[in-house]
């Protein structure tokens, strides 16, 4: 603990700030000269994808996730009831969509075959509701201070992690406040923050030229795209203090993880947020740079050995990009398809929950990278939707889910609010994308028919559980049993891999 509690005293001196200041200042101009360059041009779209989820016990009770199930193809995240999944990067076309299904589906099954060894299950799902056996409160709440550093107990024990933490508590007066329909309260932790999860979406695009394009489009469609997904309507109801629940259904948001993960660090700075546009790939690396510095690492600290890969080369930049929080980011410089000693340039596509099965998983894989690539190769003018129309589609899409007034702009250039003429133009310039990349109309189907259905049915994982919660109201269950039953029947049908728009 010492070393730990050490690591995390460094990162938060003043002399640590300027030294890796310095050294990301060295490192962008090297970046930008690369980009300038065309060191990051590659021949073809790529495809990846992250993919988070959380642990619960037999009782359904959320669980903290063993070590021995990090043994297995999964990642720690900011819980200890959290674990995480990625693809190696894949072509965007049919043979890439079928692979990166493929291996996304080995490695849950192989996380879940460990996860079942300890007695635990591993769960799809954005936020969790059946709180662990000391209640959700304890559990966040649990921990200690060590040397004037605060440590989480129900944080995954990271340097880094404890470092952002006490950062974010020394700028709000070590506590942060949460508040969202129902709960208004003091956390002394970022932890509650692992009460959301999410997937990641990521698009290779292999022209540093016309990325700046893909950037632009890709921001417009955020609304729509997350009006679709929505996944976490509710927290778990031991933090609620409410006397008419019914009430509470009608006002809670569709997707809290927006809220509950832009609190848990705006309180000190606002860096959880939705992006503003680019003019050049470049303008990506400036965007970093201006951004505030939060707990910085410096590489020797973790590290040995000379600077040989990009990532080494590159190190305190990269770790500068981890606490960039937009809904949508810029990733230079990792991995690229076809490897080699290639660079890459991709989108992040960050405000998505987790979904119920890796068949709508991929699907909004599928539907982001067709999306967006149909979109550009199209020439759309969706680009020319005002930055803060598209700001406050995505916003009412996170409060009212597939009812938001989105705005978009069609392909002759007309302004609408049209729900309908949007989702006819989402899923038309989709499907053009994908079969532009060489997708069979097959695997199109595969994939988009469950989402297209989510709108013509007006379902979505979030309409299903608030309306499972009111049924079990309206039988006369108690709210917190309410939604312990919904969450447990959640449980049930999404390890059946059925999509949500054919559960009753």
């Amino acid at each position: 603990m010492a070393a730990f509690i050490d690591l995390v005293e460094r990162s938060l001196r003043d002399e640590t700030h300027s030294e890796f200041d310095r050294r990301v200042d060295e490192q962008a101009t090297r970046l930008t000269d690369a980009l300038r360059a065309g060191r990051l041009d590659n021949p073809s779209f790529g495809l990846g994808i992250e993919l988070e989820a959380y642990a619960i016990d037999e009782d359904n009770q959320l669980a903290r996730v063993p070590e021995t199930v990090f043994e297995s193809p999964c990642e720690r995240e900011l819980g200890l009831h959290n674990v995480e999944l990625h693809t190696d990067p894949s072509s965007f076309d049919g043979e890439g969509i079928v692979a990166q299904a493929a291996a996304l589906r080995r490695d849950f099954r192989a996380v879940q075959r460990a996860a079942e060894r300890e007695g635990l299950e591993i769960v799809l799902d954005a936020m969790w509701t059946i709180p662990p056996p000391e209640g959700s409160d304890d559990y966040f709440t649990d921990g200690n201070e060590n040397e004037g550093m605060t440590v989480a107990a129900n944080m995954t024990p990271s340097p880094r992690y404890c470092a952002i933490d006490n950062d974010v508590l020394q700028r709000t007066g070590g506590s942060i406040t949460l508040s969202v329909p129902g709960l208004e309260r003091a956390f002394p932790s970022i932890l509650f923050e692992s009460l959301a999860s999410s997937i990641q979406p990521h698009v290779q695009v292999p022209d540093v030229d016309a990325f700046p394009r893909y950037y632009n489009t890709a921001l417009r469609t955020l609304g729509p795209v997350l009006a679709l997904a929505t996944n976490s309507p509710l927290l778990p109801p031991d933090l609620y203090d409410i006397d008419d629940p019914y009430r509470l259904l009608e006002e809670t948001y569709h997707e809290l993880r927006i809220p509950v993960f832009e609190q848990s660090v705006n309180r000190a700075w606002e860096k959880v947020r939705f992006p503003t546009e680019i003019g050049s790939a470049a303008d990506t690396v400036d965007k970093l740079m201006a951004d505030p510095t939060c707990a910085p690492f410096l590489r020797e600290w973790l590290v040995d050995g000379d600077r040989e890969t990009f990532g080494d080369r590159f190190w305190e930049l990269d770790h500068k990009r981890g606490t960039y929080w937009r809904w949508l980011r810029t990733v230079i410089g990792g991995q690229p398809v076809d490897q080699g000693d290639r660079w890459s340039i991709r989108l992040e596509y960050r405000p998505l929950p987790t979904q119920p099965t890796i068949t709508e998983t991929i699907g909004f894989q599928c539907l982001v990278a067709g999306l967006v690539r149909g979109l550009c190769v199209a020439d759309h003018p969706l680009s020319t939707l005002e930055r803060d129309a598209a700001e406050r589609s995505f916003y009412t899409a996170v409060e009212n889910g597939i009812d938001a007034d989105l705005a978009w702009v069609t392909a002759d250039g007309t302004r609408t609010t049209d729900s309908t003429v949007i989702y006819e133009e989402l899923f038309e310039f989709t499907r053009r994308g994908l079969r532009e990349q060489g997708v069979s109309s097959d695997v199109i189907e595969d994939y988009l028919a469950p989402l297209e259905a989510r709108w013509t049915e007006r379902t979505t994982p979030s309409r299903w559980k608030l309306a499972r919660v009111g049924d079990y109201l309206e039988a006369g269950e108690r709210f917190d049993d309410a939604v312990s039953e919904m969450q447990t029947e959640y449980i049930r049908r999404a390890g059946t891999d059925d999509p949500i728009v054919e559960w009753p």
